[in-house]
């Protein structure tokens, strides 16, 4: 019974992937400090939220709808709210969910002691992406818009809830120019 129950034990650990680290999930969109997200963003308030697209479809997105002509489109795009004018800057983020494989170091280890040596340490680690848009906000009058305590923050949170759901929805980005 008890060589069953530690082949049993023994059997689950070497199939097991050991989390290391699990991107965030997010249901809409978060603000959230743009260190705290993730490391290399600035320090300011930033609207966050998952982008299911493929790689630079909200860059595409940016400069179709506001007409930039590849021009300074991840930094200062203006938009005007309530007779004010903003900028917004964004960031295509990827935050890795990482696991650690113990079934293959399990068996390296066994193959190491056997002499025949590792085979499988490239799959020691496993990764899959997530990726993530981060928007701040700023002006002539507010340096941080989304801070806590910012007058425009409600309606600069609305103007973002617009555009994530207009990016999102969209597929011919040509649209949004008819919308303006």
């Amino acid at each position: 019974m008890k060589k069953t129950l530690i082949l049993f034990i023994i059997l689950i650990t070497a199939q097991s992937c050991i989390p290391i680290r699990i991107a965030p999930n997010i249901d809409d969109y978060k603000v959230t400090r743009g260190k705290k997200f993730k490391k290399s963003l600035p320090k300011r308030e930033m609207f966050v939220f998952e982008d299911p697209k493929e790689s630079d479809h909200f860059y595409n997105y940016v400069d179709t709808k506001f007409q930039l002509n590849d021009e300074n489109v991840y930094d200062d795009v203006p938009f005007i709210l309530n007779n004010t004018q903003y900028f917004f800057s964004f960031y295509e983020v990827e935050i890795p969910t990482k696991v650690v494989n113990l079934g293959v170091m399990f068996a390296d280890a066994m193959l190491d002691d056997a002499g025949i040596g590792p085979l499988f340490e490239d799959s020691y680690g496993n990764r899959k992406g997530h990726w993530y848009i981060a928007i701040e906000v700023y002006s002539d009058l507010e340096k941080d818009c989304l801070q806590f305590n910012a007058l425009s923050r409600e309606a600069v949170l609305k103007y973002l809830r617009t555009l994530k759901q207009e990016y999102l929805i969209t597929h011919n980005y040509n649209e949004t120019v008819f919308k303006n």
